[in-house]
């Protein structure tokens, strides 16, 4: 920090801010995650000075033969650790991912079918606000209003009827295993083609421990800094008569030169989750999800699809007569963040939605077992029975600093 704090006070004022925020805090952001000191040094790294537009090999600058080989590695990596035939390392982000795939796989205007936003999806899913739902003509599914699922019975119907040209799968709040082979059944049917973005469970699928996607997809679209617990950056994995396409969708489709620090830590990532540690720490993530879902379940509050088989929670807090808004409010007086969600059929807009979300892969990397966990959804309950009683959160927020200072932040 020394040549930052001499040079620019004000950030590096805020960076050990942020840092100790991160420190103090139970994050239980499910899309968020820490890394190694291995991903931040290749991150932060000289690399973040090249040019390299273009591919390894095909560059339109001088000077690229050192980053091609961390390129090379990221997407050779990629591949063994998915099982794909082909990955581009370039993608800026999990949307820019998405945006890319759609341009490889269909045309402006082409049918799609993907998941709805208010039931689980993601706004790069054809949300009218997003710049995917203004290109393309998006129809999206629901879950079932009985059990909360993914009812692909009703996915075949409204496929048969759209026609789709292509069919997403894939959600960024959606407690349970998504089943791909029913999926790619149903595309073979109508004759789509099937993308599947694993963002939230890509470090799941890595370890084994969700459905892997890719022998079922076209193409995969993922982020790689959720479970995979990687930089904030994009992945596209896709099958060989794909390849060139994606990859002219990337570039000079969609982005200029890659940011090759990026790419660096990506290749870091991906050979840490090879690893039997991280093997462990992915089946820990489940464990603690699935924990955290009993005991907050037990105090009363509603889960939404009944629990969770994977690293998220999506609670209703009708349940407790609350909403969103005031419950994350309320646990981050208590130092515990959460951040408010909507809920299937929610009759509340999206800034004072019904529910919250909970992930459990920050807290599972920082070390922590299902007796913290068990005892950070007792002290959820407690905030929330009590969301107005300041003495009451001021002593939960003594408890979970007490806590964070025995689990470290860093990898």
């Amino acid at each position: 920090m020394t040549s930052i704090q001499q040079t620019d006070p004000e950030i590096a004022a805020i960076i050990v801010r942020e840092e100790a925020r991160q420190k103090g805090e139970v994050n239980l952001i499910a899309s968020e995650n820490i890394v190694s000191d291995a991903v931040l040094a290749a991150q932060g790294s000289v690399l973040t000075n090249k040019y390299a537009e273009g591919y390894p090999g095909r560059r339109y600058y001088g000077g690229c033969e050192v980053v091609d080989e961390a390129e090379e590695h990221a997407r050779s990596r990629a591949c063994e650790l998915f099982g794909a035939d082909h990955a581009n390392v370039q993608a800026h982000s999990g949307t820019q991912a998405n945006i890319a795939a759609y341009s490889a796989l269909i045309s402006p205007g082409d049918p799609v079918l993907a998941m709805d936003l208010a039931h689980g999806g993601h706004l790069s899913h054809g949300a009218k606000v997003s710049l995917t739902g203004k290109i393309y003509n998006f129809h999206h599914y629901p879950v079932s209003q009985q059990d909360e699922m993914i009812d692909l019975d009703l996915v075949r119907k409204m496929a048969h009827e759209v026609s789709p040209a292509l069919i997403v799968a894939g959600a960024s709040a959606y407690p349970r295993i998504i089943d791909f082979a029913g999926f790619r059944s149903i595309a073979d049917e109508v004759g789509a083609r099937l993308m599947v973005d694993m963002a939230h469970i890509a470090g799941l699928v890595a370890a084994g421990v969700h459905p892997s996607p890719v022998a079922h997809a076209d193409v995969v679209t993922t982020t790689t800094h959720k479970t995979l617990r990687g930089p904030r950056s994009g992945l596209i994995l896709c099958r060989k008569k794909w390849r060139k396409k994606i990859d002219s969708a990337v570039f000079p489709g969609g982005q200029g030169g890659p940011l090759m620090h990026q790419v660096a830590a990506r290749a870091v990532c991906f050979r840490e989750a090879m690893t039997d540690s991280f093997r462990d720490y992915a089946r820990q993530v489940v464990e603690n999800s699935v924990q955290l879902g009993e005991i907050l379940s037990a105090g009363g509050l509603r889960l939404v699809s009944g629990g969770t088989d994977n690293h998220m929670i999506l609670a209703d807090l009708r349940s407790m007569d609350l909403t969103g808004d005031i419950a994350e409010a309320a646990l981050g007086r208590a130092g515990i963040v959460v951040n408010m969600n909507m809920i299937p059929y929610d009759p509340a807009p999206p800034r004072r939605p019904s529910g919250m979300r909970i992930g459990t892969p920050t807290v599972t990397s920082r070390g922590m077992g299902t007796a913290e966990i068990t005892r950070i959804g007792e002290m959820i309950l407690e905030v929330l029975r009590n969301p107005q009683d300041q003495n009451r959160i001021e002593g939960i927020r003594a408890q979970v600093r007490e806590m964070c200072e025995q689990f470290p932040t860093r990898i």
